[in-house]
Parts: C-alpha cells; structure tokens; sequence
C-alpha cells in the first residue's frame, strides 16, 4: 500500500497502552507494560522455532516438550511441580505452534516469587522424567488416534502436506503415533536445548512490576539459557506446491470438509494492510462476507464459511474453506472460485472497503481489555518483527487504504484462479 496517509486520519489514535523496553544486566530483552491498580502479573514469551525445528524423522517433538515442561524440574517431580501451581493459582503453560515455541504464565502479586521460581526451573530444568514422558506421551498419542477419524484434522493435514512437501510446514504440527512413539525422554532433553534458546527470544510483561524489578526477573528466568542461532529468513516466501490441483481423502461421513489455499502476503508485504481489507470482503467476517452471503444466506449451501490470511515465517497462503452435504461439496467450492474471480475482475465497491476499515479499526479494542489479551497483542507484534509504535500506527494504516489499493491486491492474490485444494468425504463432482 503505496497512499500516504490523510492528515484528518492521523486522529485515528491506537489503543493506549504504554510499552517499556526493558534489557537486563545480561542482555534479555522485554517489553513491558505497568499497570498497578490490579495485583496481577501476565508474562507472555516465544522461543524462535516450535514445530518447523522438529528434526525430520522426529516429528512432535516440539509439541511433546512443551507438555513436558511443567511436568517437573528441579528438585520437584511433575506432582510437586503442579501441586505448588495449584495452591498458588499460577497459571503456566507452553505450547508448541509451526513457527514459534510459546509460553506463559499469570499469577498474583503476592505469589510472583514462587510463580518465577516455577517459570525459571521450568525453562532451565526441566527433568524428563521417564513416567511423566510416558504419560504425556500416551495423552498425545491416544488424541492422534482420535483425530485420525476426524475430517477437520485430516483435512487440514493433508493440506499442508500437499502445499509444503518435504519441509517441516508439511508435517503435522504435533508429530504422528508413528513418530511420537519413537521420543525418548533423553533425546527430547538434548532437543530442548535447541528450542529453548536466547536467539529470537520475545517477552512481553504486563502488570504490577516495575522496570528494575522485571530487568533482575529476566536474568532470573532467561538468562542462563543457551545463546543459541537463530534462523535465517528466507530471501523470499517458500512457494506453495500443487496449485490447481485438488485431493479427496474417502471417509464415509455424510459431509464432505472442504479447504482451499492459494498465494498468501507475508506479514511484512506493502500489501498486506489492504490484504486484510480484502480478506475480512471476501470470507473474514461471520455474516457480512461475501462468501457467507453467497454460499449460506443464499444458497443454504453450509452452515460457515470462511477465508484467512496466514502468513508464517517462510511463506504465506491465504487459506478458507467450509464444510457441507457431500452432493453440493462441488458447488460449493464454484461460488466460492465464482466470488474470488468477481474480486480480480471487478473489485469490491467502495461501501465494502468502508465497511471493513470500519470493523478492524473500531474492533481493534477489543484486544486490549485485559493483562492477557494485551500480553498476547504485543508478543504477536513482537514476533513478527513490529516495534511498539505500530500500536499508534496501526489504524492510521488501514484507514489510509484505498479502494485502488484493495483492487489491486484482488488482482494479485486471485487474477491466477488456481487453488491447491483438499477434500475429506465423499463429495460429488469435485474434480
């Protein structure tokens, strides 16, 4: 998006929120955000790299640490570990995701020492005790065998799979019982030490803490682990494979799971502001998008519909599906083709590009109302290489985009009509 911005837009102010950047004695970066009048503390933080740092033949690994990581450390076994969780009321957790390794943690003022205390032995400590890995490993593999049977997760899977062969996007975020079942507690310690490092590391800190208090809590935490590489990126986005083709996986169900990706923007794209417009038009809002008009309110063809952008580390699609009878699957999927042609060649009108500025900047917000929400805003920024100042910046962005700007990322993300697309049931005329 090339428009300068108006001057009567610069009113458009963002959520007001004040952002600290903290550094340690020892080099770990933070944002914070004090807030006093309550006695909490919410602590957000990504390591560089969750699934996509899985080795090839180890798939899951991430997403089995990050179940393991508060299951003991220290000198305290995974019940003594929960126990003083629970009579402290901490919350903490990780959580392993494509591109990056989360965690977080809430507690109350009074309880921040033993709260910290839990967070530090958790991400320097951890113990991979052998029954705890066999438990957690059973969980894990007992959801994989429900999930096999579920078109949602087939579907979704199988995408990836098709869009990215032989890279890590490719395999399922959370291994398979194949793969999960050949992790052992030693090699998933010694794997630790590649997704718990200081390279990439992002923290956000929001609540009753004050700066010198949180630099001294940083080292506490952070600053032990191991420095660590942090990876590459690409000096273009990873190309989707298998466009135009489509996939049906036969499972006897009496709906067929369809989904859809084509070429996506990556988060830093020029276009990617007016991209959003673009998507919340075609297939992101819940009742006004032409894709839930046209498929549910007019045709009664399904029940949802919808599109997203998702740009990750080293590519980006848009991606958007629905799930309906297994003899309307392939009329479906023409009206959904039908809307994203009428975009490229026509463009939306200038009443839906207000409309949708509208919406994400007024539901803007909505994010910031609570220490969490707002934790997790900021580490989103964070990760995707924003500073704080986009918050002031933001909405003067979309405001700014003009109906030429959104014609002309229709004309790129749709003029080419070919989508990678994957089907789960047994849909009638999809070819």
């Amino acid at each position: 998006m090339n428009a300068p911005i108006p001057a009567a837009l610069s009113t458009l102010a963002g959520p007001s929120v004040a952002v600290q950047k903290i550094r340690s004695p020892a080099g770990v970066e933070a944002w914070l955000v004090e807030e006093h009048s309550l006695p909490l503390i919410a602590v957000d933080f990504a390591f560089d790299g969750g699934a996509a740092r899985d080795p090839e033949n180890a798939a899951g690994s991430a997403y089995l640490i990050s179940g393991l990581l508060d299951e003991g450390a220290g000198d305290l076994d995974a019940e003594a570990f929960q126990g003083k969780m629970a009579d402290h009321a901490i919350s903490l957790g990780f959580d392993a995701r494509r591109d990056d390794f989360h965690g977080h943690l809430q507690t109350l003022s009074r309880h921040r020492d033993t709260a910290f205390d839990l967070l530090a032995l958790a991400v320097n400590a951890p113990r991979f005790d052998t029954d705890a890995v066999a438990r957690v490993k059973s969980q894990i593999i007992a959801g994989l065998q429900r999930q096999a049977q579920n078109p949602e997760t087939l579907c979704r899977n199988a995408l990836f799979a098709a869009a990215y062969p032989g890279h890590a996007y490719g395999r399922p975020e959370k291994g398979d019982v194949d793969s999960v079942s050949r992790l052992e507690p030693a090699a998933l310690k010694t794997l630790s030490r590649n997704f718990l490092s200081r390279a990439g590391l992002k923290v956000v800190v929001v609540g009753d803490i004050t700066p010198e208090e949180l630099s001294a809590r940083l080292d506490q935490i952070f600053g032990a682990l191991p420095v660590g590489t942090p990876r590459a990126l690409p000096g273009e986005a990873l190309p989707i494979q298998g466009l135009g083709q489509t996939h049906v996986i036969d499972l006897d169900v009496p709906q067929t799971v369809l989904r859809f990706v084509g070429p996506g923007l990556m988060r830093h794209d020029p276009d990617f502001i007016a991209g959003n417009v673009l998507n919340h038009i075609l297939g992101g809002s819940a009742f006004t998008s032409r894709l839930f008009l046209e498929v549910r309110e007019k045709r009664g063809l399904a029940y949802g519909v919808s599109s997203s952008l998702l740009p990750l580390r080293e590519g980006a699609m848009l991606v958007g599906g629905t799930a309906t009878r297994n003899d309307r699957a392939a009329e479906s999927l023409v009206v959904i083709r039908e809307e994203m042609a009428k975009l490229a060649n026509e463009g939306p009108s200038e009443h839906e590009v207000q409309e949708a500025k509208n919406y994400i900047i007024g539901s803007y917000p909505l994010r910031f109302d609570t220490s969490p929400k707002i934790a997790a805003e900021l580490l989103g920024l964070a990760i995707n290489g924003f500073e704080p100042e986009f918050l002031a910046e933001r909405n003067q962005l979309f405001a700014a985009v003009t109906l030429a700007d959104v014609q002309r990322v229709a004309q790129r993300l749709f003029g080419d009509p070919r989508l990678l697309v994957q089907a789960v049931g047994r849909p009638a005329g999809l070819v």
